[in-house]
């Protein structure tokens, strides 16, 4: 199976990705397995009703902007995370030096296709129904609401200069 291949679990490499704020950023330099956890650890450090993570050894991952604070969430485990604006970048394992990042933290989170889940023993089951759901974009949902498309602060979707900056706030 080819690196590009979703169902082999390999990643092409490099992935970069960081915080909302930009002042935590990294890069991925070897190949990333894509797994989905849905165990309750994950769910409380993403807030969400699971956490999709793509799993390296330590050592290929290079900070490149700043680096996270650490939460001691187990005997075994940290969260690593942004300490500004508290965007959860990783699962730290303690035992074994592997880290698992946050896909919603890449710059591109559609290329890490995840190939296996885990923490089945907290799988919510009304996630089955998501797809199922009626939608509408981001856009769609607070111009019905009759408010302005909202721009953006975060951090944009690649590597800047060390000087960025958010657009200044509006009064």
């Amino acid at each position: 199976m080819g690196m590009n291949d979703p169902s082999s679990g390999a990643s092409a490499t490099p992935w970069s990705g960081g915080c909302q704020c930009g002042a935590v950023r990294y890069r991925i330099i070897e190949d990333a397995r894509v797994c989905v956890c849905h165990c309750r650890m994950c769910q409380k450090a993403s807030g969400g009703p699971f956490a999709v993570l793509a799993a390296v050894p330590g050592r290929a991952v290079v900070w490149t902007r700043g680096s996270p604070a650490r939460f001691r969430s187990s005997d075994v485990a940290e969260r690593w995370f942004c300490a500004a604006c508290g965007t959860p970048l990783a699962f730290a394992d303690l035992s074994d030096g592997g880290l698992e990042l946050m896909v919603g933290s890449l710059d591109d989170p559609s290329q890490a296709v995840p190939v296996a889940a885990a923490g089945l023993e907290s799988y919510l089951a009304w996630v089955e129904r998501v797809p199922g759901l009626p939608g509408r974009s981001t856009e769609a949902v607070v111009t019905t609401a009759g408010r302005p498309v909202p721009v953006s602060y975060q951090h944009p979707d690649h590597d800047t200069p060390e000087d960025w900056k958010p657009p200044a706030v509006r009064g």
